[in-house]
């Protein structure tokens, strides 16, 4: 059946169905072959997208604008001090403003509400960058990372998030396995797995319970077992350091080690990590903390840099994924 998202959102992949996710993904792969190429693409021509963000990141903001700029759109930069967006415009102002002069509207900042509300009053796609709660276009360039990695189809994967249960990653991860019917794992202590949203978690289930997909949330490392993916996130933000202590208390037995990985038994995972990452001290973070006695890695650099870990093809995979959804939904 042909699949037709021109004019669609893309706010979390619990709005779309395996076949459109399927969808998506085999455009990316398109998309990327053709970048490998040198093949310049024109489906955006005169078309113009706007990226808002109160949260700052570097994949996501190049990946959206490499890829509106690699089809032809002109790409407009907007931050929180450049945007009056919740401050002295309400953002169902802020939506009908841009959804006239752009096409598009990208959004990374923290709750899922601001994303929902500029799609709801913008009149023109709305792309979700990341919030507090989901992470949509990570998944999808991770789920294009796993097919270019493990010589098995996605409802044969299995992928083990490995730390802080509770966070957008884990939560996205659960939609995304659960839609396209994989093994799902959150891996954490037991006070995480007990914070996990009730909502999210019973969600995905019913997702799963259509799709033959399996999450699961456990303390109990026997679940590492059999893993194609090993996946981490940050214990702490910038702005999060006084959770630093509590985190590193809790999160240190869950830290990514080759003791760790050796677990799944399965010589041929991979690990992947969404970045940015503390596998090391070279970061100006991860050396202050470490000089307060708080290690706040959440791999060892040995897995991080190690012969399994795939996490800068994941990295570069958001510009592909990424660019098959604005294509898909704009052109």
């Amino acid at each position: 059946m042909a699949v037709n998202l021109k004019g669609r959102s893309f706010l979390t992949l619990m709005d779309f169905t395996p076949a459109e996710i399927r969808y998506l993904l085999d455009l990316a792969h398109d998309l990327k072959a053709k970048k490998r190429l040198g093949i310049k693409g024109n489906s955006l021509e005169g078309k113009n997208i706007v990226l808002l963000f109160e949260k700052t990141s570097t994949r996501t903001r190049c990946s959206f604008e490499v890829a509106a700029m690699d089809e032809g759109a002109g790409v407009t930069f907007l931050d929180s001090k450049s945007s009056q967006m919740g401050k002295k415009e309400s953002i169902a102002d802020t939506a009908k403003v841009l959804g006239r002069i752009f096409d598009g509207i990208e959004y990374r900042g923290y709750e899922q509400s601001v994303v929902e509300e500029l799609a709801a009053e913008s009149g023109v796609p709305v792309w979700n960058g990341l919030t507090d709660i989901d992470h949509p276009t990570q998944i999808l360039a991770d789920l294009l990372t796993i097919e270019e990695h493990v010589a098995k189809p996605l409802n044969k994967v299995k992928v083990v998030f490995v730390g802080d249960v509770r966070n957008n990653m884990s939560y996205a991860w659960m939609y995304g396995c659960a839609k396209m019917g994989m093994d799902f794992v959150a891996y954490g202590p037991d006070e995480l797995c007990d914070g996990v949203d009730p909502d999210v978690l019973a969600r995905a289930r019913a997702v799963a319970a259509e799709t033959g997909a399996s999450i699961t949330v456990t303390s109990d490392d026997a679940s590492l077992k059999g893993a194609d993916v090993i996946y981490t996130d940050i214990w702490a933000s910038m702005g999060e350091e006084e959770q630093i202590p509590e985190r590193v208390r809790l999160l240190t037995p869950f830290k990514v080690t080759e003791e760790l990985v050796a677990k799944t038994e399965n010589p041929e995972y991979i690990f992947m990590h969404c970045l940015p990452s503390f596998h090391d001290f070279e970061t100006t973070m991860s050396a202050e903390q470490m000089k307060l006695g708080y290690d706040i890695r959440e791999v060892t650099d040995e897995v991080f840099s190690g012969k399994n870990s795939v996490v800068f093809d994941e990295a570069e995979n958001r510009l592909h994924t990424i660019k098959a959804v604005v294509v898909a939904t704009l052109a």
